[in-house]
């Protein structure tokens, strides 16, 4: 006799099946579905027609975007849900968008194959030398369409954690590795006496200029073209470092809460803003899924709440405290004596 499973399959089906859900989404993002279904709800039959594809392919993108939670459907007319207008219109100050313009560009990075060779080689494989920082540093434009992706991740997780943490005591706000300057400009927008400073490599500074011109900012931040491995940072009281840590091996981020330790002043914070793992690195499954990513992109690693609060405490700060922040995103925050 044959035993039946003491489960069902739906969650495996979800498993297997979810990277059609990544590639559907780009396809209608680059369709450009989403300005299409904002100008005014539509059918099927005209969605098709404005796309210029049939009705079967644009059934299907539909169907799979409304799984999705980005359009809705009433009576037979599309229209975009407001989870749709705040991240894929390009209006929206959270726009997602450049985002999902680096995956689509490259996305052969994103493979079965590439993920099979990053873990036998332990080694990225992103762009042709699997190195990313070195290329930004030597293609300014490589540089310069990672920054605008990393501003279409940040804003909205920007916007957010400056609610939950008190930065109304400091002056200075040190974003490194700061990229177009999200962080630094929700911070400086909550905190009227707060100045900052992005330091970034040369071609993402040019970037950030740009974001920050774009904010009417100029006055309150400055961008400083750094090597944060070999450069000293400028004056600040709060060290912000986004998606940072997680690029790195330990030993480099231990370098980095070292390097803040020593300069930040008595009474000055450190801010990491990271996706973390849980403590036995069981999930969340998008967070671990972040981390596979790190495999094909850097050498670094999603880290688990735990690592981060003991790699602040072991270079001697205290107060150390995890902010949860929105989604997937929190704070991990420390004091220096």
């Amino acid at each position: 006799m044959l035993k039946r499973s003491t489960t069902d399959d739906s969650d495996l089906w979800d498993i297997v099946l979810g990277h059609f859900s990544n590639h559907m989404l780009l396809v209608a993002h680059n369709r450009k579905l989403f300005p299409l279904l904002a100008q005014q709800p539509q059918t099927l039959e005209e969605v098709a027609s404005q796309l210029g594809i049939a009705l079967r392919p644009t059934q299907a993108m539909l169907t799979a975007v409304a799984s999705m939670g980005f359009i809705k459907v009433d009576q037979a007319h599309y229209s975009l849900t407001t989870f749709a207008e705040e991240y894929l219109l390009e209006g929206s100050p959270t726009y997602f968008g450049g985002f999902l313009d680096m995956v689509t560009a490259n996305h052969a990075v994103n493979t079965y194959d590439s993920l099979q060779k990053a873990i036998t080689d332990n080694a990225a494989q992103v762009y042709t030398d699997g190195d990313l920082f070195a290329s930004h540093q030597q293609q300014a434009e490589l540089a310069k369409a990672f920054t605008l992706a990393m501003h279409g991740h940040s804003m909205a997780a920007a916007l957010e954690w400056v609610e939950l943490l008190d930065l109304s005591g400091h002056q200075m706000l040190l974003d490194v590795g700061g990229g177009s300057g999200a962080h630094a400009i929700a911070a400086v927008l909550k905190w009227k006496q707060l100045r900052a400073v992005v330091a970034d490599l040369p071609p993402v500074c040019e970037v950030a200029d740009g974001v920050i011109a774009r904010h009417q900012l100029q006055q309150r931040i400055t961008t400083q073209p750094t090597d944060m491995w070999e450069t000293p940072f400028p004056d600040a009281d709060v060290h912000f470092y986004a998606d940072i840590y997680h690029d790195w091996p330990p030993e480099k981020g231990a370098f980095l809460t070292a390097k803040s330790f020593e300069q930040l002043p008595s009474g000055g914070r450190i801010i990491i803003h990271e996706m973390l793992l849980n403590a036995n690195k069981t999930g969340p499954i998008s967070v671990a899924n972040y981390n596979t990513a790190m495999l094909l992109w850097t050498e670094g690693q999603q880290y688990s709440d735990i690592e981060l609060v003991q790699l602040l405490k072991q270079q001697g700060f205290i107060e150390v405290e995890i902010i949860p922040s929105s989604g997937y995103w929190s704070l991990v925050t420390g004091v220096k004596p």
